[in-house]
């Protein structure tokens, strides 16, 4: 069986992230979402978007990227809410079975 590996990005909300404004946060996740958006355009990630429910409330979000692991580690870290503080990441390689998101993963592997 040949699997499609992507990168996967976990967001999640430090242990004493900075302490903001309102306006500021409001900014912020503006760019936040900015920063996903020319992500996804440039064919970098597939997809970005938050949690609701979770059991882990620092758990904020997710990305799905098309990039090797050391070229999304570069590229998450440019996210304005992680140059901020507000965010930190997980990152790591998931496997799916082949043509999942389409035709174009970072790698494939034989299972």
């Amino acid at each position: 069986m040949r699997l499609d590996a992507y990168t996967i990005v976990f967001l999640r909300r430090p242990a004493n992230p900075p302490t903001m404004s309102d306006e500021d946060l409001a900014a912020l996740q503006e760019r936040h979402i900015d920063f996903n958006l020319r992500m996804k355009a440039a064919g970098h990630a597939l997809f970005a978007g938050p949690f609701l429910e979770q059991p882990d409330p620092a758990l904020r979000g997710v990305t799905v990227y098309r990039t090797s692991l050391e070229e999304t580690r570069r590229l998450a870290h440019e996210d304005p809410s992680v140059k901020a503080g507000r965010l930190e990441l997980e990152i790591f390689t998931w496997l799916v079975p082949e043509g999942t998101f389409g035709d174009r993963p970072t790698y494939q592997v034989e299972d």
